[in-house]
Formats: structure tokens, C-alpha cells, sequence
């Protein structure tokens, strides 16, 4: 039992080690921010795409979609950053991270967003219309707002996806909090660092799975 917590729940390896894994919390902090930034915005452009009533629009959104849900993101990050440089487009660790994981959620979103839009009922936007909004301010202004608050638990569930898939970054070096745990525990010969890792992911994301929980909760009462 001693050697078992010598192992991994040393608390003086975790110390010494704490400020490692700090730096690689504060890079997974902006590859979060990049990522679920890019993928919003890019979610929503590819669902109204997809809701467009132009063929050529539609049906190029709905391939795209399709093709990066179904493409593993690991598969993609590696094409990107390893893949791409045989074809003189060699980029940061961060920037492939940041476009490949980009790409793989602009695709969720997407599919979140079309659900979220096509909740509102048709009646809204004819009676906006009929007050003499444009298309681009009854989207702003009537369906946007409540098709965000449909599918908020599904946005923010997505949101937690994000952070833990960007644990995928170590695959190719990038100095995130995984990368971080893992070259201190190669350093100390303790499983402690990783073990402190897994720690702080679940600080930062049960909150997060709680409010979602209560959230969709409050939404089915």
C-alpha cells in the first residue's frame, strides 16, 4: 500500500512538479480558447449552409459535415501536422493542433446549431419579416437567441468534449497539460504527475458537468 501511494499519489513529486504541469494548463487554456472559439463561429457558417436554400450551398455543407464527423480527429491532427509538410505547408505544433481540432468541431457545432434553429418555429420568422426585418437581423435578432438557448446543454456538453480532446495534442509535442504530466513523470520515475493531471481536468470540468446536467434538468421541467 506505501509502495502504491509512493507511486502515485506522492504529494513532494506533485509539489516539485506542480509548475510544469501549470505552464501546460496555461497552453491548453489557449489551445481551448482558439479551438472552441474558431468552432463556434465555423459551426454556425457550415449550419446555415446546411439550412440554405440553395442547392449548391446545401448540399457541399451537408458533405463537408459528414466527411469531418466521420474522420477521427487524431487521423486528422496527424495529416495536418505530419502529412501537409510534403507538401511545403509545414506548420507549429499549435497550428495544426488549433486547424485539425477547428476542422472536427466546426462540425458539431454545426450540427448542434441546424438542430437549435430549426427548434424555433417557423411562425417567428414570418412574423419578423412581417415587421419588416431583413433576413440577416431576424437571424441576429429572433431565431439565433433562441436557438442558442435550446440547445445551450448541448453546446456546453460539446464544449467539454473539446477540452479533453485537446489531451490529443501530446501526439505531436505540443507542451499542453498532458504533455507536461507525462515529461514530468518521465523525469521523476512516479506516476504522480499524471495522476495530478487527471486532478486538475476534473477541477476545471465537473463544474461544468454539473451545470449542464442542472441545466437540461431545468429545460425538461
Amino acid at each position: 500500500m506505501q509502495d502504491f501511494i509512493r507511486l502515485f499519489f506522492n504529494l513532494e513529486v506533485m509539489a516539485q512538479t506542480l509548475p510544469l504541469l501549470m505552464q501546460g494548463l496555461w497552453m491548453t487554456a489557449k489551445l481551448c480558447a482558439a479551438v472552441i472559439g474558431l468552432g463556434l463561429v465555423g459551426g454556425l457558417f457550415l449550419a446555415l449552409g446546411a439550412l440554405s436554400h440553395r442547392r449548391w450551398l446545401r448540399w457541399p455543407a451537408f458533405a463537408l459535415i459528414d466527411f469531418l464527423r466521420a474522420l477521427p480527429p487524431l487521423v486528422l491532427l496527424i495529416f495536418i501536422y505530419s502529412g501537409l509538410p510534403f507538401a511545403g505547408l509545414a506548420i507549429s505544433p499549435f497550428a495544426a493542433v488549433a486547424v485539425a481540432f477547428f476542422l472536427n468541431n466546426s462540425a458539431y457545432y454545426a450540427e448542434i446549431y441546424r438542430a437549435g434553429i430549426q427548434s424555433v418555429p417557423t411562425g417567428q420568422t414570418e412574423a419578423a419579416r412581417a415587421c419588416g426585418l431583413t433576413t440577416g437581423q431576424t437571424l441576429a435578432h429572433v431565431v439565433l437567441p433562441q436557438a442558442v438557448r435550446n440547445v445551450l446543454p448541448d453546446l456546453l456538453s460539446n464544449t467539454v468534449e473539446v477540452v479533453k480532446l485537446t489531451s490529443l495534442a501530446s501526439v505531436v509535442s505540443l507542451a499542453e497539460l498532458l504533455y507536461s504530466a507525462n515529461m514530468a513523470r518521465s523525469l521523476t520515475y512516479n506516476a504522480s504527475p499524471l495522476v495530478l493531471a487527471a486532478l486538475v481536468y476534473l477541477v476545471l470540468l465537473w463544474p461544468l458537468v454539473r451545470l449542464v446536467s442542472r441545466y437540461q434538468r431545468r429545460l425538461a421541467a
